[in-house]
């Protein structure tokens, strides 16, 4: 298997998932639910962390990686006065729904949409899970009954057990969860301003900057030297290593067929406008990248120009 296969996966799905944190239905019933609904945070902090249970601050902090202390310590575990894990479950799935029966409409009900369900739980299912705190929560929950729901449910495990891979990655290269944004920014994956929303405070920015730059890692100037670039580079490639499992499980064919069934109804979610041109995962146009024959859409399956999903060399993350 090629390492870009487990990113061009994760890069199909992960609109799917993300749709929960910027879906106007989302809001509408974050605020149902008695969550701020000025504050996305307070939902965002809550949907995310409810699969651990009502946990504290400090477990969600080391799970997300990349928010400051400061910042969870805001929102966990006041979001569990709001409602409690359990019933913060239960409002993210009907945020969940009424998200995608808006974006999708028609196809909800499709046997299109019910393969694709199958075949993505299928691959979330065989996630190894072993040391991948937030996937091994989001794998132990019930599945929906609803194609559209277990769809979503296939795409935050997928999404959590490689965002938990790279985490590993993370810390085996000697980042924390500030250094990683400093050096992800200092490659050119996103502008500094896109991590503002981590609120790590200038100083704690500074002292990560100072750090990298003693080790090696950027110029005086704070871009990145060679070693950072190369050694990011090697993240990924652990990342998508560590990300194999669930398509090897699945195997080339029904790997192929899920792309061609998930990328239509990727292409109308981010058609929607709602996601964020550019976000803290470094999601950016593709350098020219081909799969290997065997691994290829047949002409006829491949999408069109419109769905293809961008096999990038920039950095996944587990930062949203």
């Amino acid at each position: 298997m090629t390492s870009s296969l487990p990113r061009r996966m994760w890069m199909l799905l992960e609109p799917v998932h993300a749709l929960l944190y910027y879906a106007p239905e989302a809001g509408a019933e974050a605020a149902a639910a008695g969550y701020d609904p000025v504050d996305r945070w307070q939902s965002y902090f809550a949907w995310r962390a409810a699969p651990l249970g009502a946990a504290g601050p400090g477990l969600v902090t080391a799970s997300f990686y990349s928010f400051s202390p400061a910042k969870v310590a805001r929102y966990v575990p006041a979001a569990w006065e709001v409602a409690s894990a359990g019933e913060a479950l239960a409002s993210r799935l009907r945020a969940v729904d009424s998200s995608l029966r808006t974006v999708w409409g028609d196809e909800i009900g499709s046997a299109a949409l019910a393969e694709a369900a199958k075949l993505a739980r299928t691959a979330a299912e065989a996630c190894d899970t072993t040391g991948r705190v937030l996937a091994a929560a989001n794998q132990d929950l019930p599945w929906p009954d609803e194609p559209h729901l277990a769809l979503w449910q296939a795409s935050m495990v997928l999404r959590e057990h490689r965002g938990d891979g790279h985490v590993a990655a993370l810390l085996t290269a000697g980042l924390d969860g500030c250094e990683s944004l400093v050096s992800f920014a200092a490659i050119g994956a996103a502008p500094v301003t896109t991590f503002g929303s981590r609120e790590w405070t200038p100083e704690e920015w500074q002292a990560a900057t100072e750090r990298l730059t003693a080790r090696g890692w950027l110029n005086p100037d704070g871009t990145a030297t060679p070693l950072a670039h190369e050694t990011r580079a090697e993240i990924e490639r652990t990342t998508d290593a560590l990300a194999e499992s669930p398509w090897e499980a699945l195997g080339p064919e029904a790997t192929r067929r899920l792309v061609t069934l998930a990328a239509p109804l990727t292409t109308t979610i981010v058609k929607t406008g709602v996601l964020p041109g550019v976000s803290t995962l470094g999601i950016r146009p593709p350098k020219t990248e081909r799969l290997p024959a065997a691994e290829r859409l047949p002409a006829a399956e491949r999408p069109s120009a419109a769905e293809r999903l961008p096999a990038a060399e920039r950095p996944s993350a587990a930062e949203l």
